[in-house]
């Protein structure tokens, strides 16, 4: 018997970054949909997100009301697992949790 050493590591990382490689998305059932009109942009749902699925991204919007913003946030879904974190503390209700469509 050769011991507990043997055994493949189990949930660790052993390469930085490499975590990046695992698509994830598959895993889930449902997903966070972003209403840009109604995101204030404050970045709520980028720093819970568990998974780092939510990106910050420098892209200029204009709502329709004509307010502007110099970054948008948009769902990588890849790596989104569906656990609604980001929807749960986002203050204005801009993101919505849907069944994920097969």
């Amino acid at each position: 018997m050769s011991g507990w050493r043997s055994l493949p590591a189990g949930a660790a990382v052993l390469r930085p970054g490499s975590t990046a490689d695992n698509i994830t998305g598959t895993w889930r059932v449902v997903r966070p949909v972003i209403d840009q009109e109604r995101c204030i942009r404050c970045g709520i749902c980028w720093m819970y997100c568990p998974d780092s699925a939510i990106l910050e991204l420098k892209r200029e919007y204009t709502t329709r009301g004509g307010k502007r913003y110099e970054v948008t946030y948009e769902v990588d879904y890849d790596h989104c697992k569906g656990c609604g974190i980001c929807a749960n503390e986002c203050p204005v209700k801009a993101i919505e949790v849907v069944l994920e469509a097969k």
